[in-house]
């Protein structure tokens, strides 16, 4: 339940028993007058009462939102497509504290088709609402300038920054300049391009900028056609020429199946405070653009609520009208002669898989430029979400791990691995031999080893980790809580435990583990931990275990003492390797005579 400030309480009430049942927008006002939130409504009445009812259960964020709320004010609409725009609208003008943050692309290049006589085309960063045409943004500046020199190779688009009106082409006297020499201009500066010339060429640009190839490749054949009909070769080739250029052109394009015709492709990864979206246009079974933008989180959104945000913002920014949408979930938005399809097989699912590794690319790529910035910065999201995930108070800045070995009880070991900021601090890295256990007692090791290790830390006044996490289930677990109880640490830390078979998560004290998503960063802190003490304890178990075995066969033989154990220990680690050796090698570190007592004792 959210309960607004109750000075504003009374006030607030009687403006939501006044909202009509009809789509809008509502505004959220602080004490001071400011716009806080913007948002949308199918039905403003239901939709802004429900952040005031009683009933309703708010996460932390809204119930925060909530208490700041001073004023309200809505617009009514007559459809939710309407809501959504005028939202985006408000959105962009006020940034409201508590809505999502769509980073936008000023940074990327667009191609401008220029608003004036003879249209100049050429790059830019800054998109001007002077009438011009503008095509992008390009994630690629590469694959922004190919597309220039393709257009400049199959046009002669005049370069200059001329005034090329028709009353300063007769009245400036104009003169061509080497571009005119070198046929790349017609010299519409001295009235050798018509207008209408001009402008044909500019049609079949817009129509190449916008994918549609197939289209410019139609024209282009029937111009050839018809200047061979007309026995006008040379003009014919030279049509020919453009033509290989736009094959050449598609052949490096991704192309996925040309029975495929218009439509977007959006996907989207998530983290706990923010959320990253891609977009593919596909024309004429290929994709003509690729685009991704990262969205900050305010309020605990949904996907589906900033998949929504992001496919309104994104086409309209692109100007895309595609009636058919590939999502990997339905955003909860209707727009009007446009559907979604989450498809599940074929062309369609192998599109949406390329745009859901272009998100994961793009997530991973922008973590790792954050990290070189604030190497800090990812780790402490890190240990927010296990925080969160873990239900703990503070973040687990400090993790240890525990990990039991043995064979049949015999040199039963356990292992304790140290994790300080989300990494292996393995200077702090403990082994442990068993000393009270008795055969093979996997909870009394635990046990044993968990009091061990906390009653020294406590001795001798160190820091103690905020999380201990205890391979194996709900045994293991509860014989570590035994010595967490005896030592007073209940409460103080959070003990879970993860057993291997599904990857659960058990608190102390519930039944019902806890199931972290496969991709969790929780989880897999957790799981590298886990791996980390396992194999740090089989690495200690083993040598222990090569040591008895080499020290019990050694000793076994008449004439071979503690102290050449001892050596041959030292130099051959293993029996294995002992008699790989040799007896030269033996005889270096243990002289003729004890050499040969060895070979013998070992033939038996």
């Amino acid at each position: 339940m959210a309960i607004p400030n109750t000075k504003y309480q009374n006030h607030l009430q009687e403006i939501v028993k006044r909202l009509p049942h009809k789509p809008g927008i509502y505004q959220y006002f602080d004490k001071n007058g400011k716009i806080i939130y913007v948002g949308k409504a199918k039905a403003l009445k239901s939709r802004v009462g429900s952040y005031f009812n009683k009933d309703q259960q708010h996460g932390a964020k809204i119930t925060f939102l909530v208490r700041q709320i001073a004023d309200i004010k809505v617009i009514v609409v007559d459809s939710e497509i309407d809501a959504l725009l005028l939202e985006n609208n408000f959105i962009k003008k006020y940034q409201p504290r508590y809505n999502i943050l769509m980073k936008d692309d000023k940074t990327y290049p667009w191609i401008c088709i220029k608003n004036e006589a003879f249209p100049r085309i050429f790059s830019t960063r800054n998109v001007i609402k002077d009438g011009s045409l503008y095509f992008g943004p390009y994630a690629s500046g590469r694959m922004m300038h190919t597309m220039l020199d393709l257009i400049r190779q199959l046009y002669t688009i005049r370069t200059c920054k001329l005034n090329l009106s028709e009353e300063s082409i007769k009245s400036k006297g104009y003169k061509v300049c080497l571009e005119y020499h070198i046929g790349k201009c017609k010299g519409a500066c001295i009235a050798k391009e018509t207008q209408s010339e001009y402008q044909g060429y500019i049609e079949e640009i817009k129509h190449l900028l916008k994918g549609n190839i197939h289209t410019v490749k139609q024209n282009l054949k029937k111009q050839m056609m018809f200047f061979a009909a007309e026995m006008e070769f040379e003009k014919a080739q030279e049509i020919k020429v453009k033509i290989d250029l736009l094959d050449n052109y598609q052949s490096k394009s991704v192309v996925v199946n040309t029975s495929i015709d218009d439509l977007d492709v959006f996907s989207i990864i998530s983290d706990e405070d923010e959320a990253f979206v891609n977009y593919l246009k596909v024309i004429n079974g290929a994709i003509v653009q690729a685009h991704s933008v990262e969205i900050k989180k305010r309020l605990d959104e949904t996907d589906e609520e900033i998949l929504a945000y992001a496919i309104i913002n994104i086409r309209k920014q692109l100007h895309s009208n595609s009636t058919e949408l590939l999502v990997p979930i339905i955003p909860n938005i209707e727009l009007s002669d446009t559907k979604f399809l989450i498809p599940q097989r074929g062309d369609k699912k192998k599109l949406l898989e390329l745009s859901q590794r272009n998100v994961k690319f793009y997530r991973l790529d922008i973590l790792k430029k954050r990290s070189l910035i604030d190497p800090d910065r990812n780790n402490k999201r890190i240990l927010s979400v296990m925080q969160k995930d873990l239900r703990m108070k503070v973040p687990p800045y400090h993790i240890e791990c525990f990990d039991n070995s043995n064979m049949q009880g015999d040199h039963a070991v356990a292992a304790c691995v140290v994790f300080k900021n989300t990494k292996p601090s393995k200077k702090d890295y403990r082994h442990f031999n068993i000393k009270t256990v008795v055969g093979p007692d996997d909870y009394a090791s635990m046990e044993e080893v968990i009091f061990r290790r906390y009653s020294r830390l406590i001795k001798e006044k160190q820091s103690l980790p905020q999380l201990i996490v205890i391979d194996g289930g709900k045994g293991q677990l509860s014989a570590a809580m035994k010595s967490i109880v005896k030592l007073g640490l209940k409460g103080k830390i959070t003990v879970i435990g993860i057993a291997k078979r599904l990857e659960e998560i058990f608190f102390p004290g519930d039944s019902i583990p806890l199931y972290l998503d496969k991709t969790s960063e929780s989880l897999k802190i957790i799981q590298q931990t886990r791996d980390e003490a396992h194999r740090f304890g089989i690495t200690h178990y083993r040598k222990k275990h090569q040591k008895s075995l080499i020290k019990s066969q050694l000793g076994d033989i008449k004439g071979i003492g503690p102290s050449t154990e001892t050596k041959l220990l030292k130099k051959f680690k293993s029996v294995k390797r002992l008699k790989e050796a040799g007896f030269e090698e033996w005889e270096k570190e243990i002289g003729v005579s004890k050499a040969s007592i060895l070979r013998e004792g070992l033939k038996n």
